[in-house]
């Protein structure tokens, strides 16, 4: 056994020449990864190109702990001053600080209902996801599961304590890199992060590879719309879809959270998400997430993205009737509104469509739990959604 930085199993990457395989390697005392500079996200932020510099890794920013302690000590009154690395552009951030609240009362009506069945997030999180995993059973995890999607040795995968979110799929120096946040990985709930990064993500990207819409140029000449909120509501909703308690939880306090930090200075924004979440740490990660890219966290402010995920949930869970689930991963990374459209122009052979979509009667089931727990009704996203 070679002992290395990072767990990985090496193979071909996407689209590009093969590597030589090379033995699997794992890693049980992992150090904090160096987030890599040519990192770039796999089909998020409509970045099918993937020329620019991850927009998330540039709005990440390079004092969170010394902020932190600083929040800390001031008994959460001091309003953090974030630094970046590498800025993104002003042009571009301003694009990401508008917050919709056309789903907000869902948002507060769900967690509500969370809260009302288990008490806290806390012993939510505690019943539903289970006991946080070790380095080695997350690995035993990810193992079995990319044997069940048959795509090990496709994807490296990284564990770190130094992710804003549960986990990312980017590409790395070409390579297809899933990491994945240990101090977040429930034993109920890794299942469902790997259907949301390889199940969705990555075979949706992998499918796009083959498509006449594959890049920039391709998705402009058959007119394409907008990856999002399709992307990543889809692969929200496969974060629930097997779960006894599907509650949209994490989508809906991130939309909330967003839309709060609009409105109100980073002090503010923590006292105000404290309804529905006690845990200090837990309250500071959602915060950043809505603060960053902003510098001066004492004005109102947020980055909006997070706000996709609720979004593209209820928008798929409107039109599920008459979304083909099937063709919408096959088709690579494509709106459910370009599905009809595109079929009779896809490239369908050798695509690849997770496990969990083989079953499409007991997929349909799952989504109307997903409705029945959550408390949303079909006469209710109609009339938010045309």
């Amino acid at each position: 056994m070679k002992f290395t930085n990072s767990i990985s199993v090496a193979g071909s990457s996407i689209a590009l020449p093969s590597r030589p395989r090379s033995r699997t390697k794992r890693h049980f005392n992992l150090t904090k990864p160096k987030q890599s500079q040519s990192s770039k996200s796999h089909g998020k932020e409509g970045d099918v190109s993937g020329q620019k510099l991850c927009l998330l890794t540039a709005i990440k920013p390079s004092n969170v702990e010394k902020e932190k302690m600083k929040f800390f000590k001031s008994d959460f009154t001091y309003n953090p001053q974030f630094e970046y690395a590498n800025p993104a552009l002003p042009n571009v951030l301003a694009k990401h600080s508008h917050a919709s609240d056309r789903f907000l009362k869902q948002s507060i009506n769900i967690m509500e209902r969370t809260l009302q069945k288990y008490g806290s997030y806390e012993k939510f999180e505690q019943a539903t996801g289970g006991s946080l995993l070790t380095k080695s059973r997350i690995w035993n995890h990810v193992r079995k599961y990319m044997v069940k999607e048959g795509c090990l040795g496709e994807i490296v995968v990284h564990l770190t304590e130094d992710l804003l979110s549960r986990a990312s799929m980017t590409v790395v120096n070409g390579r297809p890199t899933l990491t994945i946040n240990i101090s977040t990985a429930r034993e109920h709930w890794l299942e469902g992060m790997l259907r949301h990064e390889i199940g969705t993500h990555y075979f949706r990207g992998f499918n796009n590879n083959s498509q006449p819409w594959c890049n920039w140029n391709g998705r402009r000449k058959h007119g394409l719309k907008p990856i999002n909120p399709t992307e990543e509501g889809l692969a929200s909703i496969h974060s629930v879809l097997f779960r006894k308690d599907p509650f949209l939880w994490r989508a809906a306090l991130l939309y909330y959270t967003v839309y709060q930090a609009s409105q109100m200075s980073f002090s503010q924004l923590f006292q105000d998400v404290g309804k529905f979440v006690k845990d200090p740490n837990t309250r500071w990660d959602y915060c950043v997430r809505a603060k960053r890219g902003w510098t001066d966290t004492s004005q109102p402010g947020c980055f909006n993205k997070d706000q996709v995920y609720l979004d593209g949930i209820l928008r798929i869970l409107r039109y599920r009737e008459s979304i083909d689930f099937h063709l919408l991963t096959a088709l690579g990374k494509i709106s459910y509104e370009d599905v009809d459209r595109l079929k009779g122009l896809a490239v369908i052979e050798n695509m690849r469509v997770p496990h969990f979509l083989q079953d499409h009667a007991r997929y349909m089931e799952h989504l109307e739990k997903i409705m029945e727990v959550n408390e949303l009704t079909d006469e209710e996203l109609q009339d938010l959604i045309n």
